[in-house]
């Protein structure tokens, strides 16, 4: 049986999905709060960078994928307005009924859909805009979901990827010290759950660095991708097209 990562650890691929939902699940319920207290809210901006650049216009159709509490949902529902189209997705029951509640709070009900990234319930050529944020790292196969991803996108339409990335190396030795020892203690003292975090900090060092998912995203058929560091490449976000 073929095998992944699950942050260091080696596990069989059909176990993946439901370890990583197990982490989501514990803690949806401070997921928010959370991401405030690790990034001290930059979060905010590296996701409002992410819909700048998507370039979203009304009456378009916008898939957000893997999309949590339904911050990238929410701009990009005002930007295409009532004649557009926004689906909110995810694997995890308890972070998509999380985001959709969120919007259905915030006036803008959308769609919600739970389903694998690598099967994509939806139509080929669908969508104008399909978007992934600190998704994609959590998925058995990046590449499947990749190509799916841009399978429901129109022709000329756009992926954009927002994920955590390699940072600029003379930071790397603090980053570090933050990742593994303050992030976990946080995920224990507000969560409740130090290893959902350290698992978090597992995941990124064993997701693919700027350049290598740059060419994970040539290969799943994208064109024009280029990429934008962010926060010393703490974060970064890749950008392609489907022509």
């Amino acid at each position: 049986m073929s095998q992944t990562h699950f942050g260091y650890q080696r596990i069989d691929e059909a176990e993946k999905a439901s370890r990583v939902a197990g982490v989501f699940s514990s803690v949806a319920s401070r997921y928010d709060l959370m991401n405030d207290l690790m990034s001290g809210g930059l979060h905010r901006l590296w996701k409002a960078f992410a819909v700048a650049l998507a370039g979203v216009r009304e009456g378009e159709k916008v898939l957000d994928v893997a999309a949590g509490s339904g911050d990238l949902a929410f701009d990009f529902a005002r930007h295409v307005g009532a004649s557009g189209e926004v689906w909110l997705t995810d694997i995890n029951r308890a972070m998509l009924e999380r985001g959709r509640d969120r919007l259905l709070d915030r006036g803008r009900p959308v769609p919600a859909a739970q389903c694998d990234a690598e099967r994509l319930p939806f139509p080929s050529n669908y969508f104008d805009c399909v978007s992934v944020a600190f998704g994609l790292r959590n998925m058995t196969r990046k590449d499947a979901a990749l190509a799916e991803m841009r399978r429901v996108l129109r022709p000329g339409g756009r992926l954009l990827v927002l994920e955590f990335s390699r940072v600029w190396r003379p930071l790397a030795k603090a980053y570090d010290w933050y990742s593994f020892k303050v992030l976990p203690w946080l995920g224990k003292t507000v969560s409740g759950d130090e290893a959902a975090y350290r698992y978090l900090a597992e995941s990124i060092r064993m997701h693919p660095d700027q350049e290598s998912l740059k060419g994970m995203l040539e290969r799943a058929g994208l064109e024009n991708v280029e990429y934008f560091n962010l926060s010393a490449g703490v974060v970064a976000l890749h950008r392609g097209y489907k022509f």
